[in-house]
């Protein structure tokens, strides 16, 4: 059961028909819940990339976000994914929910800022604590209730009003479960850390403190992990990728550590950082800064002018950056304005070159042997000091945010397959085949759009993928053709076992780039110390076989907690901002057709559908062999990569919704039709 807004008071009740007998495998698992009400169930003891069980709004039989199930679950032909109904709920997984609260006579109701908890939670009078409508609360549960009743709770604290600046995106961040805070415990530790290199750290390390060594990041970065260095060497490079060395200052096992694989990365949302690591580690000794001396494992790379490696070493090392150099300085040096900046940065420019000249050599061989290059733009948005969105607009890569991305790959790989050659226990970045039978059905889409990509290759090879991409670059469809490229992909996920990335089109990979932000590269830094420069005692690695398939599904869960997150309060951001632009006109891609009508999206990267219903122009009808719809007397056609102008009509930042009209429909709406 689940109250919808624009309903106050009302309570629309679904009902769920019984599913049909089967029989099929019982499997136990955690339950996901979804905001359309359907779920997925995660077998206990399952490994990372494990396909979950998909649970039919059918099945799911009260079942809650979080709680532990058991399902009958039946496997479908082609490969695709399982689905189940729940048939036993185990253990209750929610205890707190932190949402809004919406006042009704008599009772209240608490609406979840995470989504995946998608049952208001009713409040009886007298157990509200005086919380006004609107207010942003945290509350128990103390019954859940038959399967189609609402969980009954108490509100046990008031976090404040829903317009106080950061507290929609905190109550999101903390609904999802993110740490939000760092204990005393973790703060002791890290003031102990000290503030600078000390001089018995330097045993055993390379002097790289006399090269040329940069930083490219976000001009807000505080958190600075990896540093480059290139020089020319006969008909070749040598890149030096520099990599903070975190796990110098954070033990194994240590409160810090712990903390550590429990945040699993660190969350970027649109107003604050979230960090793995205290800001002592993060933003201080760990941090890559120019002009003070800094440990680091670095990856030292000899590279042709094909882009092959053709040797390379990893070493314990001491730098001092030269300079933190930003991306928009970097594109402005590699199109030679301003002047000032030319001038400014003079020592820097020719190294710019040469990482810019390498980069392009790299990215062409990855083209080459089928590495899928998708290009979305993120939205940047802009909020002032009360937490209102000033601007949202879109930020795409160019040529300074490849050059890191290329000499980040590089090094990624060395790494991974330098280790996979050594036999020992490793933490791999994998990425799995799509299902053949969804690439087939894009060839056919895009075919049906009028852009043929060819043949559907029997095995989805990351080359043909690539090329059918090139085939829709340019074309109305192009944005449409990668999403949906890219949601035929299964998620990349941490593994234990070397299986490969179909993305990058690589047999080898890992993450040793970022252990400021991503646990498992500050754990694969301590097998690489072990492996290359300890004793690589038995022990030791016996305990890395032990302990790595748990850190590998931890961080696959975290990194998914954290994408969704950042998801959930990016669209929170663009629906408040949009709540404030209704009546404004505004010109949009149509990025996708259905029978309920179309999904438009702005050049601001804002996304909302165009309900069918208000087409009220003509009567207009799904027709799949033209993915368009149609208008059945004034044959209007509306495809995929139209642009159309349409009227921003509705924007819910509860649920995360914009609601676009025509501007004919617009009309007809202010004058009450």
């Amino acid at each position: 059961m689940r109250r919808f807004k624009g309903h106050r008071g009302k309570l629309r009740v679904r009902t769920y028909a019984p599913a049909k007998r089967s029989v099929g495998k019982i499997v136990r698992g955690t339950f996901t819940g979804n905001a359309r009400g359907f779920g997925f169930v995660t077998p206990l003891g399952a490994q990372a990339g494990t396909k979950d069980v998909f649970v039919p709004v059918r099945g799911v039989k009260g079942a809650l976000h979080g709680d532990l199930v058991e399902i009958r679950a039946v496997g479908q032909e082609g490969g695709l994914r399982p689905e189940g109904t729940v048939i036993d709920i185990l253990e209750r997984g929610t205890k707190n929910v932190i949402g809004t609260y919406h006042k009704e006579k008599g009772f209240g109701l608490v609406v979840s800022d995470d989504r995946r908890f998608n049952r208001p939670v009713l409040i009886p009078r007298g157990k509200d604590e005086a919380a006004r409508d609107g207010q942003k609360v945290s509350c128990e549960i103390v019954s859940y209730g038959a399967r189609r009743d609402y969980p009954t709770g108490e509100i046990t604290e008031i976090l404040g009003d829903a317009d106080e600046a950061g507290l929609d995106i905190f109550a999101i961040a903390k609904a999802m479960g993110l740490p939000m805070e760092f204990s005393e415990r973790h703060l002791r530790q890290a003031e102990r850390t000290p503030d600078s290199v000390l001089e018995s750290d330097l045993a055993g390390r390379e002097d790289f403190r006399n090269q040329q060594i940069i930083t490219i990041d976000g001009p807000d970065a505080k958190d600075l992990d990896d540093a480059v260095s290139l020089v020319r060497e006969g008909d070749g490079f040598v890149l030096g990728v520099h990599i903070a060395d975190v796990s110098h200052y954070v033990p194994e096992s240590s409160a810090l550590d712990r903390e550590a694989l429990k945040r699993g990365t660190s969350v970027y949302l649109a107003d604050r950082v979230i960090p793995m690591l205290p800001e002592k580690l993060s933003n201080g000794i760990c941090s890559l800064n120019p002009g003070v001396d800094r440990l680091t494992l670095s990856v030292i790379m000899h590279i042709d002018d094909a882009g092959e490696v053709s040797g390379f070493d990893i070493v314990k090392s001491v730098i001092r950056v030269t300079e933190k150099m930003t991306y928009p300085d970097v594109r402005a040096i590699l199109t030679e304005e301003p002047a000032e900046l030319m001038e400014r940065y003079s020592e820097i420019v020719p190294l710019l070159r040469r990482l810019y000249a390498l980069s392009k050599i790299l990215r062409a061989k990855r083209i080459e042997r089928g590495a899928i290059d998708f290009h979305f733009p993120e939205a940047k948005i802009e909020i002032d000091e009360s937490g209102r969105v000033t601007g949202i607009s879109a930020r795409s890569d160019d040529e300074a945010t490849r050059i890191i991305e290329e000499c980040m790959l590089a090094a990624n790989e060395t790494v991974a397959a330098a280790m996979f050659e050594r036999k020992v226990p490793f933490v791999y970045r994998v990425h799995g085949e799509p299902d053949p039978e969804k690439i087939e059905e894009i060839f056919a889409m895009m075919k049906k759009a009028g852009v043929d990509a060819g043949k559907a290759p029997k095995k989805p090879r990351p080359k043909a993928v690539q090329k059918a991409l090139e085939r829709a670059e340019g074309t109305p469809i192009e944005g449409m053709v990668q999403r949906l490229f890219l949601r035929s992909m299964q998620q990349a996920h941490y593994s234990t076992e070397c299986e490969g990335h179909y993305g990058l089109a690589v047999r080898f990979y890992t993450h040793f780039t970022s252990p400021i932000r991503r646990y498992p590269d500050l754990q694969i830094h301590r097998i690489i110390k072990e492996a290359l420069f300890g004793d690589g005692n038995p022990r030791t690695m016996r305990h890395f076989s032990e302990i790595l398939p748990d850190v590998a599904l931890s961080c696959s869960q975290t990194e998914r907690r954290a994408a969704e997150v950042e998801r959930e309060t990016e669209d929170c951001k663009k629906a408040q901002y949009m709540a404030e632009r209704i009546g404004e006109e505004f010109v949009g891609t149509v990025v996708s057709v259905g029978r309920y009508g179309a999904d438009i999206e702005l050049d601001n990267t804002v996304r909302g559908e165009l309900p069918i219903e208000t087409l009220r122009d003509d009567y207009y009808e799904y027709r799949e062999s033209e993915l368009a719809l149609v208008g059945r007397l004034k044959k209007r056609r509306i495809r995929l990569g139209d642009k159309l102008s349409v009227v921003a009509a509705a924007a819910d930042a509860e649920t995360r919704s914009v609601g676009f009209v025509t501007a004919e429909e617009w009309e007809f709406q202010k004058n009450g039709y």
